[in-house]
């Protein structure tokens, strides 16, 4: 194998392994916070600053000073819609001049509908100190583009499948204040592909895969304040840092490219975003309380992807840290029944000129609604549904194919996500004991 079939082959690995841990790191541009169904109804309004199993995932402080124990589960829906469409994606092969893609215009609905579970399980060992467990699947999805769509370079199938699981412990330090602490550890798997363009148009094209899995660890450290109408949290969730091992298969090029059709192992590191959450409840009235939550993500520690033997390389990305605003109230129409809503806006850490078609995300505003109700002393069912509507915006992140090579393939992508939003489904049930 030459010299530059080599460097196109490995320049084509760090193009897929690109995408993919960008995938895996963006399903947090698409976090799923449905780790509460209680909450889910208030638009997560007050997870951090609320008491019990429930929210557990946001605050391992939550479960301290609780009596007994309480085991939660629950399930989401989770529906989205929208339409990925090219307004005029060029692409340049070596020699030629600027071309379009091709391909179908319009991709409809390319991200999968999605079934969430979660569930949490504490128990107070004494007045003072309780343990919890919390399973969860934060970042996870599934995309699917045609082979024919305009944007197969860029994007064809992406699935990736995270569980966390958060063993807890909580010290209540006095009755008003209660501190936790808890491990994440977090287990990923990985199946992503794209699309590569042969040098001529009228050939067909190529394809490459990448399938890789990891377990990695973190922690999350959190407090509360209870007293009178007012309780407080505070949680900080720690940055990940992420080795996906695994496999890249490449095949279906042609010509002076054949040589790269093969399968090679392949690694990267990367970093999720830390978490830093502030919430507060405040009973206003018997019935009443009002909730308040705001989330820093630090997603700046998505700056790089650095990529092992034998690509030995960093590739930069472009997020910024966002913000996280929501509000929500929960009243209690009988002791038994209570009714939740909430709203919450949340910005994407997706820049323009930096966004891709596998994960074509924006800004959002979630608006939900929600019920529980109490059929015994020990156990309460809880219910929600939300609408999530995402603001149109600019796919526009250029890419190329065999990048620093004599054959490099300039994509000049320039699409858009049109009339975008999701419908979520939650139940789910608290049992106490």
């Amino acid at each position: 194998m030459n010299k530059v079939t080599q460097r196109a082959l490995l320049a084509a690995t760090a193009s897929v392994m690109a995408a993919a841990i960008g995938s895996s790191a963006n399903a947090a541009a698409f976090y799923l916070q449905e780790q509460s169904i209680r909450g889910a109804g208030r638009a997560f309004s007050g997870e951090t600053a609320d008491q019990g199993a429930a929210s557990l995932w946001w605050n391992p402080a939550a479960i301290g000073g609780m009596t007994g124990g309480e085991a939660v589960l629950g399930v989401s829906q989770i529906m989205p819609r929208g339409n990925v469409d090219n307004v005029g994606t060029l692409i340049r092969r070596p020699g030629q001049q600027p071309a379009p893609v091709g391909g179908d215009q319009r991709s409809n609905n390319p991200i999968d509908n999605g079934t969430l579970p979660s569930g949490a399980v504490a128990y107070a060992l004494t007045p003072q100190l309780s343990v919890g467990l919390a399973v969860t699947s934060p970042f996870s999805f599934t995309t699917n583009y045609d082979a024919t769509s305009w944007a197969r370079y860029t994007a064809d199938k992406t699935k990736l499948r995270t569980i966390d699981l958060q063993p807890s412990v909580a010290f209540a330090l006095t009755p008003n204040f209660v501190i936790g602490g808890a491990v994440n550890v977090e287990h990923s798997k990985a199946t992503l592909s794209n699309y590569l363009p042969n040098l001529s148009p009228l050939l067909a094209d190529g394809h490459q895969t990448l399938e890789g899995s990891g377990w990695d660890v973190g922690y999350t450290l959190g407090a509360q304040y209870r007293g009178g109408p007012v309780s407080l949290g505070v949680s900080y969730k720690s940055s990940i840092k992420h080795k996906l091992d695994g496999s890249v298969t490449i095949e279906g090029l042609l010509g002076p490219l054949a040589a790269q059709n093969r399968s090679i192992d392949a690694m990267a590191d990367f970093r999720t975003p830390w978490q830093l959450t502030a919430g507060l409840r405040f009973k206003a009235t018997d019935k009443l309380t009002l909730n308040g939550q705001i989330v820093r993500f630090g997603w700046g520690k998505f700056d790089a992807i650095t990529l092992g033997a034998p690509l030995n390389t960093a590739i930069p990305e472009g997020y910024r840290n966002t913000w996280s605003y929501a509000g929500g109230v929960d009243y209690a129409v009988t002791p038994a029944w209570t009714l939740r809503a909430g709203v919450q806006y949340d910005e994407t850490p997706t820049e323009n000129l930096e966004r891709d078609a596998r994960v074509p995300d924006s800004n959002r505003w979630n608006f939900s609604t929600g019920t529980s109700f109490a059929l015994s002393k020990s156990f309460t069912i809880d219910g929600a549904v939300s609408y999530i509507k995402f603001k149109d915006v600019a796919i526009n992140r250029t890419t190329a194919a065999y990048a620093g090579t004599a054959v490099q393939t300039p994509i000049l992508v320039n699409g858009r996500l049109d009339n975008a939003h999701a419908l979520v489904l939650a139940i789910g049930g608290r049992f106490s004991f």
